[in-house]
């Protein structure tokens, strides 16, 4: 196992020494789980009347709800996994360890390519594993899959509303402030057309726990130019609430 870097350590036994099956028991819970970034849309769910709150995960941040979303004849789970690969993996891990089984994520990233216009829907195939995380849960490695059966769910979902999309890998990095030019360009170089903070982790621990999950996003500021251009892309609404509601379609089609 001794490597010249701690991060090259990877150690594939199954059992660590605090599991998530010894706190949490599972739940009543839908085994389809939608993970949102968009903390706006979930309170505007929640103040509408639409969520139920089946669970409250703690941290030393405060309270982390587990909502359940009616989804026309059927519900799905509902989580906010929190910000950077760390934290998310643990909230992921917690959020099995309920039950949920079936996952699709839906955020936004920032583009690679310019030409992807603000709000352009993005499917995840892959991520670049330029984050910490993943390597604690699968061998070293410069890239990590999604469930093709978790895309081909998004891909469905999105044609049957003929929405247009774009498949593409993903960067996942530990640090915004230091998405530098040159290394904004190998991004571009391997198919990256998206960078964000989380994919790569949760990918990772989905694979360690054998559940399905995929990743959508939609396209916000502009990295690929001298200077970042923000695009206002916080403040799209309504393409938030339509990625909620699609990403629980594509989790109920798993």
């Amino acid at each position: 196992m001794t490597k010249s870097y701690p991060i090259l350590e990877f150690d594939p036994v199954p059992q660590a020494i605090i599991e998530p099956s010894q706190r949490l028991k599972p739940i009543d819970i839908p085994e389809s789980c939608v993970l949102t970034f968009f903390q706006d849309e979930i309170n505007k769910l929640n103040q509408n009347g639409r969520l139920r709150r089946i669970k409250r995960l703690r941290s030393e941040m405060g309270v982390h709800p587990v909502y359940a979303l009616q989804h026309g004849e059927q519900q799905v789970a509902l989580a906010h996994p929190g910000i950077g690969a760390p934290f998310t993996a643990a909230m992921l891990e917690e959020i099995i360890a309920l039950g949920c089984r079936k996952f699709v994520v839906c955020g936004g990233a920032g583009v690679l390519d310019g030409s992807i216009e603000m709000g352009a829907l993005l499917i995840v195939t892959a991520a670049v594993r330029d984050e910490g995380t993943s390597y604690h849960y699968l061998p070293p490695g410069r890239e990590v899959l999604a469930s093709q059966v978790a895309v081909q769910a998004i891909e469905k979902t999105l044609a049957h509303q003929e929405i247009p999309y774009q498949l593409t890998k993903t960067w996942t990095t530990d640090a915004i402030y230091r998405e530098t030019a040159a290394r904004a360009e190998r991004r571009r170089s391997e198919g990256c057309l998206a960078v964000e903070m989380e994919a790569a982790a949760l990918l990772a621990v989905a694979q360690f726990r054998r559940v399905e999950m995929s990743y959508i996003l939609y396209a916000g500021d502009d990295i690929s130019g001298k200077s970042w251009s923000s695009r206002a892309w916080i403040h799209d609404s309504s393409t938030r609430e339509q990625l909620i509601r699609l990403a629980a379609e594509a989790s109920l089609r798993l």
